[in-house]
């Protein structure tokens, strides 16, 4: 079954070489092939203020920059973020991106349902991809994927998003280009398959 994709490219560096920006490509590429409809968006490329302030983020006139990502956000059925671990999380324009984006009134509503708000963005899936320099099996059993999980629980699931799955690639600087590859090639399969 075709699924509407949205890849969000989460490096914040427009400079070509970068991991990130070559596995978003490759994901691409295999949904494309399975047949599914494909909307990328980069953060390098994008102009938007940080919020500075609850009332902006509550009440605030979204930019037309992001009423466009809060439009492909609506559009898709599978959600792609890709980003590199800074600092023990994501690169700060990705986070600003995802305040911006996700505001009251669009990913979810102010009004509850029994005691949690009203989830928007409900039925959606994603395919959350973090790349690192530590070894990946570290950031999950010592770090515990602080960073993963909590996209995952308190932005994906708290707007609604059903099923979120992760790929975790670490030792980024010290990957063969043998490895690098079969990576590349690991994305297409998922794509192919949006999942």
């Amino acid at each position: 079954m075709s699924k509407r994709i949205l890849i969000i490219d989460g490096h914040p560096d427009p400079a070509g070489g970068r991991l990130v920006h070559a596995l978003a490509d490759a994901y691409r590429e295999g949904a494309e092939s399975g047949k599914h409809e494909v909307l990328t968006l980069r953060v390098a490329d994008l102009e938007f203020p940080l919020l500075r302030t609850q009332a902006d983020y509550e009440k605030g006139e979204p930019l037309q920059t992001i009423r466009r990502c809060q439009s492909m956000l609506d559009w898709a059925t599978h959600v792609v973020i890709v980003y590199p671990l800074w600092l023990g999380s994501m690169p700060a324009m990705l986070k600003a991106l995802l305040e911006q984006t996700l505001r009251p009134g669009f990913a979810f509503s102010a009004r509850k349902l029994g005691r949690w708000p009203v989830k928007l963005q409900s039925g959606k899936s994603a395919r959350v991809v973090v790349t690192m320099g530590m070894p990946g099996w570290l950031y999950r059993w010592y770090f515990r994927a602080h960073s993963l999980r909590s996209l995952r629980r308190n932005i994906l699931h708290f707007i609604g998003f059903r099923h979120v799955r992760a790929t975790v690639i670490g030792n980024v600087a010290k990957l063969s280009l043998t490895q690098r590859q079969a990576y590349l090639r690991r994305m297409r399969e998922l794509g192919a398959r949006a999942v």
